[in-house]
């Protein structure tokens, strides 16, 4: 059987009861099915699971035209498939030389519930702790601060994000000895853990870099208990990013009677962060930073049929290396010193390179090249927009 050369990359979303999660998934799947989306995009987005995609326009409809907010989901955890179709399928002879061939995202949303209450019984501690097991293989984490409550705590918003960050640790201390296997840290962990301001609407004003400053001043001690927590499940702490990286989302803007779908701020920048953002952090710290092994390869993929080096091919436009017989061994061997270098390369793709080789994609129509190097690009655009900041870490 053909190993599959799809790559799937993992997001995990966290926040309170109420800071948004369900509209956040809602709108973000929303406005990708608008016809505008199709146009812009050499791709569209599609629910692998046809009910879960349903429910989840319903809701967006719903917001769209009677300015009804969905329910909030209590105590469940469902991930989302979403796949990325490409409008053009590849042709077989493209298929074929590039190391990848379709990408998806997975979104795993942790209930906010399990963060400010204790469990119920033995029954929901159980899905509890598989709940957060199945989003350990996630590449990045967003951690919501909710922008009413800021607005609610003005003046004393330390206040609110002590208690937020204070409440996330507690949580991750609680499954601790569940989580780790004879006490040992883990390899495998979501290493980016991005600081996100949801209902941004709330606050026009404030820029990313003004989010940034207001939790240093307010929280950076409870942040800094959070990261440390975080490090003492994993191996290689230096490999891990907490509170280091920034983005304000807007779901839609809200009004009295009316809620405006089409004023989004940050969504659509959550395809870009969950495809290429794990990629270029985990290449850099693979090449800077001291790692055990087993992180270095894990960071790098390595075990995966689709790691690294065939994200970088691709992101470059550069031909598999298919040769027969004994000079196929030659080729391996020559793929597997390109595939180096490309993995440094694509990593530092930006500014006017990056522009080019997207222009090249898309004049030699390749897709998915031209799809990674277009990601790349929108997250320059939201640092150029003060909507992301990533760590240059």
């Amino acid at each position: 059987m053909a190993r599959s050369r799809k790559k799937e990359q993992h997001i995990a979303v966290f926040g309170e009861s109420g800071s948004g999660k369900t509209v956040l998934l809602s709108s973000f799947f929303g406005a990708t099915q608008e016809p505008s989306y199709a146009k812009g995009h050499q791709y569209r987005v599609v629910a692998e699971d046809v009910g879960q995609g349903h429910r989840l326009l319903q809701n967006y409809y719903r917001m769209r035209s009677s300015a009804q907010v969905p329910q909030a989901t209590r105590f469940r955890a469902v991930p989302h498939r979403f796949s990325l179709r490409l409008k053009e399928p590849l042709e077989a002879k493209a298929k074929k030389a590039m190391p990848l061939d379709a990408l998806s995202i997975v979104w795993h949303d942790y209930p906010g519930e399990w963060f400010e209450q204790d469990v119920s019984g033995p029954e929901e501690s159980r899905r509890r702790i598989d709940t957060f097991r199945s989003l350990l293989v996630s590449d990045i984490a967003l951690l919501l601060v909710d922008g009413q409550k800021l607005l609610d705590h003005a003046g004393q918003e330390e206040r609110y994000l002590n208690a937020l960050f204070a409440n996330f640790r507690n949580g991750l201390l609680a499954l601790k000895d569940d989580l780790l296997e004879d006490g040992k840290p883990l390899v495998q962990f979501p290493r980016i853990w991005m600081v996100a301001l949801s209902k941004a609407d709330l606050l026009p004003e404030m820029t990313v870099a003004d989010f940034k400053a207001l939790l240093v001043e307010k929280a950076a001690e409870n942040l800094g208990d959070l990261r440390e927590t975080i490090g003492e499940l994993v191996q290689g702490d230096d490999a891990l990013a907490v509170g280091e990286d920034f983005l304000i989302l807007s779901s839609a803007k809200f009004e009295a009677e009316r809620i405006d779908v089409d004023q989004r701020i940050g969504l659509e920048l959550l395809l870009p962060l969950a495809s290429v953002l794990p990629f270029e952090r985990h290449v850099r710290w693979a090449q800077t930073t001291e790692v055990p092994r087993k992180v270095a390869e894990q960071l790098l993929g390595k075990a995966a049929a689709v790691g690294a080096p065939a994200v970088a091919l691709t992101m470059l436009g550069t031909k598999v290396l298919r040769l027969p017989g004994p000079v196929g061994v030659v080729a391996t061997i020559l793929s597997t010193a390109l595939s180096k270098d490309a993995v440094t390369d694509a990593a530092n793709l930006a500014g006017e390179k990056l522009r080019k080789v997207n222009a090249q994609a898309l004049a030699k129509k390749q897709t998915l090249t031209a799809i990674l190097t277009r990601f790349k690009m929108d997250l320059e655009q939201g640092e150029r927009d003060e909507v992301l900041l990533r760590s240059r870490r």
